[in-house]
């Protein structure tokens, strides 16, 4: 059920699990944006590298990066890494075609970048909170960034979506009320999402997962 509401953060974990796995035991996979390294796990049979800012959330601990470095900028030498995973921290830099340049700049010949970004969302780590991306934003900054896409993906539609920020309206009564809206919307919105088929073209959606690869 946790899956089924929180959609998004489920097909992320899903699609950088695919990624841990697509890479070879062994080769270097580089976390731009790692935060606390949340997904560190899925690349347990790689040489794991965290950098982030360290700015984004004052609750978290970033003891665990292995370098501390704005994204605009990263301290590694050009073709350093097989992969390269940037997710949901796009939003968050102030010159997003500079760091997916310099993602595919140390990414090594024919090595792959997952890149996960928000469509439709709350803003959010205030105020480090800057962009939102379509499907064709996405293209266009990997594209400028010589990369070939492989896929962009949404992660819904509009029922899907509607669903989700009917659940979240809770958040703005004092608890008593929350639980009366959460009964009232429940049932209803954890229906929607089976209508999500209805959307095929799902521009109304919480936000993308683009696969693009580095040519040789």
């Amino acid at each position: 059920m946790r899956d089924y509401v929180l959609h998004f953060e489920a097909a992320i974990r899903r699609a950088v699990e695919r990624f841990g796995a697509s890479m070879p035991a062994g080769s270097r996979v580089l976390d731009a944006g790692a935060g606390e390294g949340q997904y560190e796990n899925y690349f347990r049979n790689h040489r794991y590298v965290g950098v982030d800012l360290g700015v984004g959330d004052a609750g978290w601990n970033y003891r665990r990066l292995d370098a501390v470095a704005d994204l605009c900028a990263l301290p590694f030498p050009a073709d350093s890494f097989a992969g390269v995973l940037n997710v949901v921290t796009l939003e968050h830099v102030t010159d997003p075609q500079q760091v997916v340049r310099e993602m595919a700049r140390v990414l090594a010949p024919q090595g792959r970048l997952l890149l996960i970004v928000p469509h439709e969302w709350e803003v959010h780590q205030h105020p480090h909170d800057y962009f939102r991306y379509t499907r064709f934003g996405c293209e266009l900054l990997l594209s400028r960034a010589g990369l070939k896409i492989e896929s962009i993906v949404p992660v819904g539609g509009y029922f899907r979506l509607l669903s989700r920020r009917l659940l979240s309206g809770y958040k703005f009564f004092p608890w008593p009320l929350a639980v009366v809206w959460l009964l009232a919307v429940g049932v209803p919105a954890l229906i929607l999402p089976l209508l999500d088929r209805l959307d095929r073209q799902a521009d109304y959606t919480l936000g993308y997962i683009c696969l693009a690869q580095k040519p040789s």
